[in-house]
């Protein structure tokens, strides 16, 4: 069994960082706890299994927006069996709601733009669908025109094979 007391840097605060470490946490069954640090930094004691500790250490080095772990300070201590669960160890409640308004804002303000650029992806789309329904009119065009340049090639060839045929005929005496 292992204890560690990590610090995360980076923007690990009011983007929902340590929502995502207790998820992870409960996943590998960690106790422990995680909370904001002042000015920027997140702390988190964990205890748990030698191997889910460290899995837990990689885990919470996250970079999904707008999460970015920048680095993490890892410090191990004797296991002490402290704790029965893991935990988000909260603020005053009017930070707290103000951190998940930050994130919320945030959040939506990142959806905003990648629906501006859906958006524009599409348009871009829909301009090259545009120029390919031209080519392709272009292609059934030369397509039709090869086909009626190759009938009357075929009629012409038709004809002069009959005509040919008459002759020989003409001079064999099967007329």
């Amino acid at each position: 069994m292992k204890r560690v007391v990590i610090i995360a840097k980076g923007r690990v605060q009011r983007v929902g960082y340590r929502d995502e470490v207790e998820e992870i946490a409960r996943e590998l069954k960690i106790t422990g706890f995680v909370e904001n640090v002042k000015p920027y930094d997140v702390r988190i004691v964990a205890e748990g299994e030698d191997v889910n500790i460290d899995q837990f250490i990689e885990k919470i080095k996250i970079k999904k927006y707008p999460i970015d772990v920048e680095s993490t300070e890892v410090d191990f201590e004797d296991f002490k069996a402290e704790f029965e669960y893991f935990e988000i160890k909260r603020g005053e409640w009017g930070e707290e709601i103000a951190e998940r308004l930050d994130t919320a804002g945030k959040l939506l303000h990142r959806s905003v733009e990648l629906g501006e650029e859906s958006v524009g992806i599409g348009k871009k789309m829909l301009e090259k669908q545009d120029l390919m329904l031209e080519k392709q009119d272009e292609t059934i065009g030369e397509i039709r025109g090869l086909r009626e340049d190759l009938k009357a090639y075929m009629e012409e060839r038709f004809n002069r094979i009959e005509r040919e045929i008459e002759i020989i005929k003409a001079k064999i005496g099967m007329v």
